[in-house]
């Protein structure tokens, strides 16, 4: 009897921030609740258009122009205004990660602030290593945090 064999899936990476800021968390949900909005506080995206479905609608798709004209396209897969938080998935994009998943959340903060949680699953994409996909993502949720901060 040969052994059998069993594939193994590499292990799931996992990105967790968050960002006090001195803005309510009213304040900071009418900054990023717009799925589409991230044009107006992320560096990185230069536009954003809704190309399938209804801006803040669960299956609503978003296409983002990056500065250097790369484009991502990313599915709304949660939307809760009450709860202050959404989570999307990128179908495509230039990327080094795949099976990217993650949630924006707005959470009450000290002195009437805010703190803003991003968070997100993945797997490094082929021809990708585990450090570099988790850097990438770091690195956009940092420039994201930056420009918020400024706000």
């Amino acid at each position: 009897m040969l052994p059998s064999s069993t594939a193994v899936k590499a292990q799931e990476l996992s990105v967790l921030k968050t960002q006090a800021l001195s803005g309510s968390p009213a304040a900071t949900w009418g900054i990023i609740a717009d799925y589409c909005g991230i044009a107006d506080w992320h560096p990185v995206v230069a536009s954003c258009e809704i190309v399938s479905g209804t801006k803040n609608v669960v299956g609503a798709v978003r296409l983002l122009t990056l500065g250097d004209g790369a484009t991502v396209r990313e599915e709304l897969t949660a939307y809760d205004a009450q709860a202050r938080t959404y989570s999307y998935a990128i179908l495509e994009s230039p990327l080094p990660v795949a099976s990217y998943t993650a949630t924006i959340t707005i959470l009450a903060g000290l002195n009437g602030g805010s703190v803003v949680e991003w968070k997100s699953t993945f797997d490094a994409a082929p021809g990708a290593d585990d450090a570099t996909a988790r850097t990438t993502i770091e690195g956009i949720y940092d420039a994201g945090f930056e420009s918020l901060r400024a706000r």
